[in-house]
């Protein structure tokens, strides 16, 4: 028996391992079965080159779980080791340097194992005592026993060993006692060792029998050795690919199509994404493409390696150029990975104008699952913007699709504006817009329906990236101010008619600290409806970026304000007005001849002090201005107190504005209760 210490330059490795690496531990078990594997392949590659002549039987590698004795061990028939490769590969750890390493990440137990070589070393993770039993391939070599029991002293003596390869036994620690559990290193296996290249067995296959679950003499293997990514497209058909997807993610939807990786320059890359059905929610949906090496599983974060965008899709890829213990700060500064990112942007960008391409239809058919990834490389990526042009697609409210060059030609000539800015309107929700998109195409104006997570700031980017463009709601406005002509004339009300007409309906609309009206009064043509509520697209606009943006939130605590405008045309707004004059005259007319006495006093004052230097007036001139300015008010508010009290009896005043509030979604409560019985008196 031979006794001695790890060449290390540190003492205190194990408990570096222990401390550093504990939050990442269970890779322990993909790193000890990756060297198993690694050694397996490599007995078969001397095989392959006449370099190993024996018989290579049954080539695996086998996990197996003694919970009495407390151990796991992974066996394999590779090419094992001698004492002498023992010495090299196990006790001599390249670790110079290594407390400075570890101090700077000690948070990324990935880079630490990837710098120093650690993957064996990863087992003291979980284990008091780990083993090395092995046999090399070599003729007539002895087999040999290591122990080391989380110190830097081991032992290696003489062992018998009838077949070549390894056995790593783990003896696991009191504090890890999980990975003696059954179901736990099954979990593990799928997880980090489902598609490597050797197979993997753990244990039997089991079958009912006997009202209960019972081993069969079939092995249990945990992995599928050649994966669908390992294969050429040509070989593969379409329902290949839906049966992976299927195994990948069992509980989703049919994908909608895929995209085949395969490059070997400059870079090694291979793999399968998916484009899957997006239900709603942008972070629910990530993190499901894999990143494997070799075939072993990496991580399913892969931020950095995919742009931002693609992270909704779906899928596997493959790359011996991403190291194994992949880190943050790797991915960060590594060309490759750059060039990787850039890669499968070029290829998604290419697979979705291909079938826009060749098959518009069924592009079209897939718009509204597959947009949220353009719409979202579009606004994350500034260099996507250009080769999405060629395939985005804006639909409008009657189902059809246009690229941003067709819907430019189908709208330049009927929805430029009196500034020659081109209007684009549009709808988010067609039901509840329904009389707006209707007044808009009644005018001959074509309405886009936007109704996806990230149309809003989405409108804000094409405003910047196209010319002497705007996007309009379709309830912003009334229809003529949407897209404003040169030669558009009203006849408008009287002013004073009309301040008396706002006025009634000012005082009965709802009060909240979450709504605010402002009350207009607008000529729209006896066609238009009475009352019309309309919402600042500025506004509106700001308030729904809120929503996305944190730092935006003084517009979310804003109250949504609206524009309640009345049609002084319509003959129901006319007989409101009449019937107002008519109650009202009498209480009205010594009040307004007050008010007309104290305007022109108070223009007579202005114009006096006008013509003196502000250090020649008077106090008591300008008590003598601000007291008839007072007074104007207090006339005013008498006024208008006489108009409420007139309003707020007036059925037809209530029912006209709860009708419009009623259109927009915005009657509830004892509001609705009080319209529904008004409505019941009135058809009496």
């Amino acid at each position: 028996m031979k006794t001695g210490n790890i060449g290390v330059t540190t003492e205190n490795i194990f408990p570096v391992i222990k401390k550093f690496l504990y939050s990442d531990h269970e890779i322990f078990l993909r790193e000890i079965i990756s060297n198993a594997v690694d050694a397996t392949q490599k007995l078969k590659t001397l095989a392959g080159k006449g370099d190993f002549q024996g018989e290579l039987g049954e080539l695996k590698v086998s996990v197996a779980i003694d919970k009495d004795a407390k151990t796991i061990t992974v066996s394999d028939r590779g090419i094992g080791m001698t004492a002498d490769e023992i010495e090299k590969y196990i006790n001599q750890i390249a670790f110079s340097g290594a407390n400075d390493f570890l101090d700077k990440y000690k948070d990324d137990a990935n880079a630490i194992i990837g710098h120093f070589g650690l993957g064996f070393y990863s087992s003291f993770m979980v284990s008091k005592q780990v083993d090395i039993i092995t046999r090399s391939y070599q003729e007539g070599a002895q087999a040999v026993k290591w122990s080391c029991d989380g110190s830097p002293s081991f032992t290696i003596e003489e062992t018998d060993k009838k077949d070549r390869g390894t056995d790593i036994v783990m003896h696991i620690d009191d504090d890890s006692q999980e990975f003696l559990e059954k179901n736990k290193i099954e979990e593990l296996l799928r997880k980090y060792c489902h598609f490597l290249p050797v197979p993997v067995v753990f244990g039997k296959k089991t079958e009912w029998k006997d009202g209960k679950q019972v081993d069969t003499k079939e092995d249990l293997v945990i992995n599928d050795v050649e994966p669908l990514w390992t294969k050429k497209p040509a070989d593969l058909k379409e329902e290949d690919y839906k049966k992976f997807y299927r195994e990948l993610f069992p509980m989703s939807d049919e994908p909608l199509f895929w995209i085949h990786l395969n490059v070997d320059y400059p870079f090694n890359l291979t793999g399968v994404l998916y484009f899957p059905k997006i239900k709603n929610n942008l972070d629910l949906q990530r993190n499901k493409i894999q990143l494997y090496c070799n075939q072993v599983f990496v991580t399913d974060h892969v931020e950095g390696i995919v742009p931002e965008f693609l992270t909704l899709l779906h899928g596997v890829i493959d790359s011996p150029d991403i190291p194994l213990n992949v880190s943050r700060s790797y991915l960060q500064s590594d060309a490759n990975v750059k060039k990787i990112s850039s890669y499968i942007t070029k290829k998604v960008s290419d697979r979705l104008a291909s079938i826009f391409k060749n098959d518009r239809p069924d592009f079209e058919k897939k718009w509204d699952d597959i947009k949220i990834f353009i719409h979202y490389g579009m606004l994350s990526e500034e260099d996507y913007y250009d080769k999405a042009k060629q395939y985005f697609l804006f639909k409008d409210t009657e189902g059809k699709y246009y690229t941003l060059e067709e819907y430019n030609t189908l709208i330049k000539d009927n929805q430029t504006n009196k500034d020659d800015q081109l209007v684009y309107l549009y709808a988010q929700d067609t039901e509840s817009q329904y009389t707006y998109i209707q007044a808009a195409k009644d005018k001959g104006y074509n309405v886009l329906l936007m109704d996806g997570q990230l149309d809003i700031p989405l409108v804000s980017m094409l405003e910047r990236k196209l010319e002497k463009t705007t996007f309009t709601r379709v309830d912003a406005d009334v229809i003529d101010r949407l897209i404003e002509k040169k030669d558009q004339k009203h006849e408008e009300l009287e002013p004073e008619r009309g301040e008396k007409l706002s006025s009634i309906f000012s005082s009965q609309v709802p009060r909240t600290n979450k709504m605010d009206f402002h009350v207009e009064v607008k000529a729209l043509g006896e066609g238009q409806l009475p009352v019309i509520i309309t919402q600042s697209e500025y506004m509106r606009r700001m308030k729904e970026m809120a929503q996305l943006q944190p730092g935006m939130s003084f517009y979310g605590e804003m109250p949504d304000m609206y524009n309640l405008i009345l049609n002084s045309d319509a003959p129901l707004i006319q007989e409101v007005l009449n019937d107002s004059e008519k109650q009202t005259e009498e209480a009205l007319k010594p009040i307004e001849n007050e008010i007309r006495g104290l305007n022109a006093r108070q223009a007579v004052l202005r114009q006096e002090q006008d013509k003196k230097k502000p250090e020649e007036i008077t106090q008591e001139e300008k008590d003598d201005l601000k007291k008839c300015g007072e007074d104007i008010e207090a006339e005013k508010k008498k006024k208008t107190d006489i108009l409420a009290e007139y309003a707020k009896g007036n059925d037809k005043v209530h029912q006209l504005i709860d009708l419009a509030l009623l259109q927009n979604g915005m009657l509830k409560g004892e509001a609705l209760t009080n319209f529904i019985k008004r409505s019941v008196s009135l058809i009496k």
